[in-house]
């Protein structure tokens, strides 16, 4: 297996590197939780991933913010920024999240839901909005596929359901909804909380449509295409044969994340995992793993570690000398991005600015890993159809010669000398083709691709598999809800907890309470507390916040010591 976690630039690079390697598990916890379903959910309904427009003249009069704290997580093309001066500016936030921040107090709407009831939420608002007719009628008739369907699947999540399933009061889901068919232009900036439940596809498809039924897609301060100016790399999918395809694990239980309805498939982690563990349904020996510390980021550590002790060899690349790493036969030194040559496209999957990020320093053995993958490549007998990096770059940037004839002849020294180069944002680029990229070419609320291989083709809520509703007699011995979504902006996930200058500004982690919560269990603030749940127990400083609900805490993720012995920190 070669697992791997978020890193933008060498993230396609990953996928050819396997490929050419001869193996079709590819792990990523993204591709599951963490971005993925909102670009395959989106490219079914769209045929495209849309953005916020931050960047023409006209700004968004709204902005939901869905999930999400991009005040604070300012991924992709730094975001944060964006939002910030969007806010300055005057524009409006609806903001749906169980959990006070930065934009709850400043939005003109603050929907406090129930963790893991996005779905039933993004429902409910479509109901409103075609039960009262604010949708735009025009938009819809000419360019939407199966709203007749929609329509008979949403009108069950009337506002009463919807507040008893969110915990939102009927009265603000209803003011939501008329306040996003009113205000205009409305974009969607939505983070990956709402991937995080095993129904995320249809959550995401059902949130996803809002822009849609509101007239809002690709125009002027809306829910826009990008340019898709920077090619992606070919990740060389000839290089396996379909049977060697069809064994990448969960393919069949999960089609849309590692079987063929994906073009760019992960293995599922969990499955992977358990391969390694019992052999099944075939055995997995050895996992490179770059970028990746799975210890902490996949999901149940105790069954991480048990699976990764269970191999025969584990080579691990990272930047510092994380828990996994201390696991690993080999590790491997990588390379910053001020050690590495780059060309990337922002923002990510809607690139309209392409830019070129030049080496600034290499220190000791250190190497991108792309540069590693084709030296394996080579050592290997593998062909990864380059012999330099840049033979990749080139290609990549000779693609958006063929699509901007102003920029014929592109390549990487060329972009070198004028750093980045910016492609002009078109609205309405739908009508300029004759329609979506799509099978029908229009928008598609109800998804025949789907449809074809058995999924349900429209959008549908399912309570989560451990909730008071779905599991009351667990409730009864855990009675409080968990979420972990609130971030630090020193860390990222897992990373930087070894740098002292950030670890000085958030020494440990804390949990989020409500006093009168902490008060049944004699908690004080600033108390280390136990957090325990079936899979085992924790221990974070309590943090008092009157604003969360009583029945819900909110505890970080992705903490370790690195100041404590190893190897398990």
């Amino acid at each position: 297996a070669v697992m791997h976690g978020t890193g933008r630039h060498h993230h396609r690079h990953i996928r050819r590197f396997a490929n050419a390697l001869g193996t079709p598990n590819c792990v990523s916890s993204g591709h599951c939780i963490c971005f993925g379903p909102r670009v395959l959910a989106c490219q079914f309904t769209y045929g495209t991933f849309p953005v916020v427009d931050y960047y023409g003249k006209t700004k968004p009069a709204c902005i939901l913010v869905w999930g999400a704290n991009p005040a604070v997580s300012g991924a992709d093309c730094e975001l944060q920024f964006h939002i910030k001066d969007a806010v300055r500016a005057g524009t409006k936030l609806i903001v749906i999240d169980p959990i006070p921040n930065e934009l709850t107090k400043k939005a003109a709407l603050w929907l406090r839901i129930r963790p893991g009831s996005d779905g039933a939420l993004a429902l409910g608002i479509l109901n409103i909005l075609i039960s009262e007719e604010l949708y735009d009628k025009q938009f819809v008739e000419k360019w939407t596929y199966g709203f007749a369907e929609l329509k008979e699947r949403c009108k069950k999540y009337n506002p009463k359901l919807v507040s008893e399933i969110t915990w939102i009061s009927e009265e603000q889901i209803i003011a939501a909804a008329r306040m996003i068919a009113k205000v205009k232009p409305l974009s969607l900036e939505w983070g990956c909380a709402i991937e995080h439940t095993p129904n995320s596809f249809q959550t995401v498809r059902a949130i996803g449509m809002i822009p849609a039924l509101t007239g809002n897609f690709d125009i002027p301060g809306g829910f826009i295409e990008g340019m898709d100016a920077l090619p992606g790399i070919d990740i060389l999918r000839g290089s396996l044969s379909d049977e060697q395809r069809d064994k990448c694990i969960g393919a069949k239980a999960f089609p849309f994340l590692a079987g063929k309805a994906n073009m760019n498939p992960s293995s599922h982690p969990p499955l992977t995992l358990e391969a390694m563990i019992t052999g099944k349904p075939y055995p997995i020996k050895g996992a490179l793993i770059f970028g990746n510390n799975s210890l902490l980021s996949l999901p149940n550590s105790k069954n991480v570690y048990k699976a990764l002790l269970n191999l025969d060899f584990i080579s691990c690349m990272d930047l510092f000398m994380t828990p996994t790493a201390a696991l690993a036969d080999l590790v491997l030194p990588a390379a910053s991005w001020m050690e590495l040559d780059e060309v990337y496209g922002g923002p990510y999957r809607a690139e309209h600015v392409v830019l070129c990020q030049k080496k600034v320093i290499r220190t000791g053995e250190c190497k991108a890993d792309e540069e590693v993958f084709l030296e394996l490549c080579k050592r290997l007998g593998r062909n990864y159809q380059a012999e330099t990096v840049y033979d990749i770059f080139d290609e990549q940037l000779k693609g958006i010669g063929e699509k901007y004839p102003a920029y014929k002849d592109l390549d990487f020294e060329k972009l070198k000398k004028i750093n980045f180069i910016k492609i002009p944002i078109e609205y309405h680029k739908y009508k300029a083709r004759g329609g979506f990229k799509t099978p029908s070419g229009k928008v598609e609320l109800y998804s025949q691709v789907m449809a074809d291989v058995g999924a349900d083709p429209l959008p549908y809520y399912e309570e989560i598999p451990e909730s008071p509703y779905s599991r009351p007699d667990l409730a009864k011995e855990y009675p409080l809800i968990l979420t972990t979504g609130r971030r630090s902006q020193q860390f990222f996930i897992s990373e930087h907890r070894q740098i002292p200058s950030l670890r000085k500004k958030d020494p440990f982690p804390r949990v989020i309470i409500n006093p009168t919560t902490a008060a049944q269990y004699g908690i004080n603030e600033g108390d280390w507390i136990y957090i325990e749940a079936p899979r085992g127990r924790i221990t974070q400083k309590a943090l008092f916040e009157k604003d969360i609900d009583p029945r819900v805490i909110n505890c970080q993720m992705g903490w370790w010591y690195p100041e404590a012995e190893g190897p398990d920190y």
